[in-house]
This record gives structure tokens, sequence and C-alpha cells, in this order.
């Protein structure tokens, strides 16, 4: 009988060690789509922490803000990280994703840049203003600049405007829709240039001394990891959360982006 009992202690230790310690947890692998840039470097920095929570993660890097959507929406990825809730509830509006955000990354802000001018007040008449052509970081920039009292947007436009709302704009500003990877490129041909924040950083302008204006705080402006609405609740979600959400992942983030990048955590 002892050797009976100590053969079933020597088998169920095992097992409960499994049961108790994530390293020996079955690990589960996802996909994570991000932009190039901050997302992805800051994703890379969470990989420890993830492998730690039993998670095995392959970054799924991209140049722009749509494939991302699309491959979630498709099944091609389990999650994307790179999108503020704004911009998330104009796609889910306009293409059906069914998306929806379960924990907050960063805020990237978005600034107006020049090579030729130190501030907004030095733009002359007629400048020409290149400007993010996605809904969401188009109304971003127009509504920054009506914050700042350069221009007036008509009331129903709120943060989704066009040049179209336009209102107002007594230096006569002349917009230039540009797709939002090409805003920084574009600097050279431009008076001034409104870029986000990851394609700043990809251009090496982000805490160069050329930013003119910067866009005014708004939550609807953190980014968000995003799952399909029906892994909302799926059990890998929380330790992705909590994996990206870890104090190391702030700490990369403040002693590399000195401010450039916030962590919304």
């Amino acid at each position: 009988m002892k050797r009976r009992a100590l053969l079933q202690t020597s088998f169920l230790l095992p097992l409960t060690l499994i049961a108790s310690n994530p390293a020996f947890a079955s690990v589960k692998r996802l996909r994570i789509g991000v932009t190039s840039g901050p997302h992805a470097d800051i994703l890379r920095a969470a990989l420890p922490v993830a492998k730690k929570n039993g998670l095995d993660i392959k970054i799924v890097e991209f140049q722009d803000y749509v494939s991302p959507n699309e491959a979630l929406a498709a099944g091609d990825l389990d999650a994307n990280i790179f999108q503020t809730e704004s911009y998330l509830g104009l796609m889910n509006k306009q293409r059906r994703y069914g998306l929806v955000p379960v924990g907050r990354t960063i805020t990237l802000p978005l600034a107006f840049y020049s090579n030729r001018y130190k501030s907004f007040s030095q733009v002359p008449q007629g400048a020409r203003i290149g400007i993010p052509n996605d809904p969401s970081s188009e109304g971003r920039a127009l509504y920054a600049l009506q914050d700042a009292g350069i221009i007036k947007l008509r009331p129903s436009a709120g943060r989704e405007g066009s040049p179209l709302d336009v209102i107002s704009n007594p230096k006569k500003l002349k917009f230039v829709e540009l797709d939002p990877a090409q805003t920084a490129r574009s600097l050279p041909d431009l008076d001034v240039s409104a870029v986000n924040g990851n394609y700043a950083f990809l251009a090496g302008i982000m805490g160069s001394g050329k930013a003119i204006l910067y866009e005014k705080p708004a939550s609807l402006y953190i980014n968000h990891i995003v799952v399909r609405e029906k892994d909302r609740n799926a059990v890998w979600v929380k330790p992705l959360v909590k994996s990206y959400q870890d104090a190391s992942v702030r700490d990369f983030i403040r002693k590399t982006y000195r401010g450039g990048v916030v962590a919304n955590f």
C-alpha cells in the first residue's frame, strides 16, 4: 500500500506543477498584426512577458492602416494593435468588420511638421498643407487646426471633417490629401504636413524640432488591442492584454521614446 501511495504521489506531483505553472501549460500561438514602427517595437518588448503568460506571438507587420483590419476580419490574424478607437469605429461603420477593442495601448500624437517654418504663425497665406486622407486621421488633423484657431469647421463635422467642411480659413490654406504613409515624405514639397506618430517615428522626425503644432490630447486617440467580436472573451485575451500592459513594457516606452509616445496603461 505504501508503495502504491508513493507511486500515485509521484505521478500526481508533476501534474500539479503543470497545472499551477504557466511555463508548463499549453502554449497559445497568436498572430498579431501591427504597423511598422513603435507598435511593432513595443509588441516585441512585450514578447518575453507574453511567453511567461503562455503566449507564443508571431508579429505580422503592415505598412498601411487598411490591411491589418482586413486580415483580422478575414481570420488571418488573432488580433491587431495599431488603431485608435475613433478609426476603429469608422471602419466598423463603413465595412462592418465586427471588431472590438479589448485593451488600451499607447497614444501616438499627431503633429504638424515643417522644413520651412518654426511656428504656425510664420506659415504664409495660401500655404500648402498635407493631411492624411483616411477619414479618421484627416478629421483629426483638421480638428487640431480648429483647436489652434487656424481654421473653423462646420459644427456637424466634429472630429470627422474633410476639407469640404472648412467654413473659415483666414490664411487660405490649401489642403493636400495624402496617403498617411506619404505625409512625412511630402515635407520637402509642402509648406507643412500633418503626420501620424508612427510615420513620424519611421521618418526620423519625431523629436527633431520640426513639429510646429501638436494636437491636444483626447481619449479618442488612444490606441487599442483589437480582436473579433467572437473572441472578446477568449481565454487568451486577458493574458495578451496583461502582457502588453506590463510595467516592463511601460518602462521600455518611457526610455525609448522620451515622451514622443505615451503609455495609456
